[in-house]
């Protein structure tokens, strides 16, 4: 009996959970003893040039082993930009330059026997700034008149949309132009009136704001060199993606090149590229001939790792009726002081998801992603998709209220119909499947929307201090997205032992997503060997050389197939071999799942094991798992909150969520993976937000001031199930890691707004903290009383 759908635990969690994990700062091994401890001297300043640097108060110092500055990397070129769209000039050196442009930028490394004495060493290297002027908005810095790259005349690391009908092959876009000095946002990509013959265009200007990635784990790496060969382990989603910049960073060949990620502690997009750090641990380990480790701080990791960051135009347009004609959404991303991974999501992956679940005919989008004198933007949960559908459910909340009919009905009059062919959206992305409008029957449904209304119908009348507000989102997202042009596929290798085990290799590496559970339960479907008898391992670039590491929700759908098709591979091999044992043709051969072998089809006595015949030589087999192109995982979410009228204190209280991810493999996993995204978006919504003062310095680098969530500002969340096969893999599933924070951050944004829409209030920018809430109140009543 197959157990695909079945509820496994997952068996990873065991070790992880009393500690019995090794995370990279939990090493040990003998290849690092007498390892020295890096530490940084980073810049106080967000914009300066940096005159001197003085570490004469060093010399002698004990337990100081060295001190190198940027003009001791002379054989380092500086980290190129995370694509080749992006300006070279954009390049982000390893040690500042002789130019500072963000607060935490690396400007010295001490290397020193123990980190607390690195600590203090750093503390004693005197460094002269000259400070320059600097921007901290996006909006700001697209008008250049303060460059970061002088050289470039603006401010531009990428304009788009690029080309989305072949979005495994992105287009070249324009990274030189200057914007238009007249506008605070990016030009419109198109020049007709798209708003023409609207009864109703409704504008607003919304922020999705700059938020810290916060996984239990920083940043670490420790590195080592052997027979000509650097060995680094280093916390990261995908330890073959940093065997190529590695090396090119330090001038070897690829093969010279050995990286290991042990246990990672989540990475949410913070981790999917090569940290500075990481280059200079590989380079100082070689230039002083002794190992080096390197693990960040708590407060340089929220410093530094972040997410987000757009300043959203919507325009929406259509009729009293409620059709939805236009929509224009116009981004400018803040990509940071230079354009890393997450500076690609504005005018790449944003745009590609503009209209979300509706049927809209007149569509225009543009993204810009401008560089600030801010940490560098990397990913975070959703990466591009969340910033896209919050734009839209917005849009069409203001829009509803603009007409004064339900958000419901309004989003029921425009959602795109069911469909299992290819839908081509009006900016070129090509959906697999859907039933939009089946979610949000479900999710509706399960929370008595009609009855939420009517008790909030009742609050209004009586006049409470604390009101209800009830938020909607329909979401649509993509996962497995390749914007490497190579393909959409994963390899996985699966062996049996003599013994009864099996070890799966992969290309997908775990930082808590279950792939151990994941993987084996695919095996074990095929060959009946007990989940809890196969090892997964993953992460070591000479055992397992290609992979494409764990991001946009990828690992089942590609990583997954893989191994399945592993599976079957291995049938046929043991078929064979069988056959030959046992004297029968392999076409007579058939799985015993009882035994975790093959017998002979009508004569279930005669057979042999997988792993006897492992035991007469190696069983094992390697197999790749190609997909026809991404998914695009839907749902619905009903979000309900009280909000404190004179306080305005937010109360998340229930909240109901439709996420459909295809087949589903095990629904304990799928369920942990909601209740994750959920979190995450609903912190979006509510609390989380990193801040710089009006210096540019970060005000939001411990936990004691960054306003992370927590299980006491969350309800119980109810999950309603719903599968939609997608036809682009063999597993017919879609991702699941990351659909919860697209639907639930706009859900419960609304809902807010939605609490205090009888009083006038229209729109509030997430978070929506206390005084943000209380600010809009008084706005909205000093704004009737005029």
């Amino acid at each position: 009996m197959s157990i695909v759908g079945t509820r496994v635990l997952r068996i990873e969690d065991p070790a992880l959970l009393t500690g019995g994990g090794v995370y990279t700062d939990d090493l040990r091994d003998q290849r690092l003893a007498g390892a020295g401890w890096m530490a940084f001297v980073r810049s106080p300043y967000a914009h300066a040039h940096v005159r001197d640097i003085d570490t004469s108060a060093l010399v002698g110092m004990p337990g100081v082993v060295a001190v190198f500055t940027a003009a001791d990397l002379s054989d380092l070129p500086p980290q190129p930009p995370a694509v080749p769209l992006f300006p070279p000039e954009m390049s982000m050196p390893l040690l500042a330059d002789g130019t500072v442009r963000y607060v935490g930028q690396p400007v010295a490394l001490v290397v020193a026997e123990t980190p607390a004495i690195g600590e203090d060493a750093v503390a004693l290297v005197d460094v002269s700034y000259d400070p320059l002027p600097f921007v901290l908005d996006p909006q700001r810095a697209l008008d250049g008149e303060v460059l970061l790259f002088p050289e470039l005349g603006t401010n531009v690391a990428l304009r788009g949309p690029l080309d989305f009908s072949a979005i495994d092959s992105p287009a070249s876009g324009d990274r030189g132009s200057t914007p238009d000095a007249s506008s605070d946002v990016a030009a419109p990509g198109g020049t007709s009136d798209i708003f023409a013959g609207c009864e109703v265009v409704v504008s607003h200007v919304i922020r999705n704001q700059r938020m810290a990635v916060a996984p239990i784990e920083g940043r670490a790496v420790a590195a080592t060199w052997q027979d000509g060969r650097v060995l680094m382990w280093c916390t990261n989603q995908g330890a073959q993606l940093l065997v190529g910049p590695l090396a090119a960073a330090l001038g070897i060949e690829p093969p010279t090149v050995h990286i290991v990620t042990p246990d990672v502690g989540g990475g949410f997009g913070g981790k999917s590229d090569v940290a500075p750090e990481y280059v200079l641990a590989a380079w100082g380990s070689r230039r002083l001939g002794r190992p080096l480790r390197w693990t960040e701080t708590r407060s340089e990791n929220l410093a530094s790792m972040h997410g987000r960051g757009q300043v959203q135009t919507v325009t929406v347009g259509g009729d009293r009726a409620g059709k939805i004609s236009a929509y224009r959404l116009e981004i400018v991303g803040d990509a940071g002081a230079y354009p890393r991974i997450g500076a690609i999501l504005p005018p790449i992956v944003t745009p590609m998801m503009t209209t979300g679940v509706y049927d809209i005919e007149r569509v225009d989008v543009c993204g810009v992603a401008v560089v600030t004198n801010t940490a560098p933007m990397s990913a975070i949960r959703g990466a591009g998709r969340p910033e896209a559908t919050a734009a839209i459910e917005r849009a069409i909340d203001l829009f509803a209220a603009e007409i004064a009919i339900d958000p419901v009905e309004v989003r029921r009059r425009n959602l795109i119909p069911p469909f299992t062919e290819p839908h081509v959206t009006p900016v070129g992305t090509v959906y697999d499947t859907g039933d939009f409008v089946g979610a949000l029957d479900l999710a509706l449904d399960a929370a008595g929307y009609d009855q939420l209304r009517a008790t909030q119908s009742e609050r209004r009348r009586r006049g409470d201090v604390v009101q209800m507000g009830i938020g909607v989102s329909v979401y649509v997202e993509i996962t497995g997205l390749q914007l490497d042009p190579t393909s959409f596929s994963e390899g996985a290798t699966v062996e049996v032992h003599p013994d009864g085990t099996a070890t799966i290799l992969t290309g997908s590496s775990p930082h808590g997503q279950g792939h151990a559970t994941s993987f084996a339960m695919l095996a074990s479907d095929v060959l009946g060997i007990p989940v809890e008898q196969f090892r997964l391992k993953h992460g070591d670039t000479d055992l397992i050389p290609s992979g494409a590491g764990t991001g946009a929700s990828r690992s089942l759908q590609q990583g997954g197939a893989a191994v399945r098709l592993a599976a079957f591979d291995l049938v046929e091999l043991a078929k064979q071999r069988a056959s030959n044992v046992l004297e029968v043709s392999a076409e007579d051969l058939e799985v015993d799942s009882d035994r975790a072998g093959l017998r002979v089809r009508g004569t279930p006595t005669v057979g042999i094991t997988f792993a006897e015949l492992a035991a007469r030589e190696p069983l094992v087999i390697s197999s790749v798992a190609s997909a026809t192109g991404p998914t695009f995982p839907f749902g619905a979410h009903v979000a309900v909150v009280d909000v404190d009228t004179e306080t305005g204190h937010v109360e998340l209280r229930r909240f109901v969520a439709v996420d459909d991810a295809g087949v589903i493999l095990n629904p304990m996993i799928v369920e942990g993976q909601i209740h994750g995204g959920i979190a995450t978006g609903a912190a979006q919504a509510l609390l989380e937000e990193f801040v710089y003062d009006d210096d540019g310095n970060p005000i939001t680098s411990t936990f004691a001031d960054y306003a992370i969530i927590s299980a006491a500002e969350l309800p119980t969340f109810e999950l309603v199930e719903m599968q939609t096969t997608t036809p682009r893999n063999s597993l017919g599933a879609k991702g699941i890691g990351e659909s919860g924070t697209v639907g639930s951050m706009p859900a419960v944004q609304n809902a807010v707004v939605d609490a205090l829409g009888h009083l006038g209030v229209r729109h509030i920018d997430p978070p929506t903290s206390p005084r943000r809430v209380w600010e809009a109140i008084r706005a909205a009543q000093r704004s009737s009383q005029r």
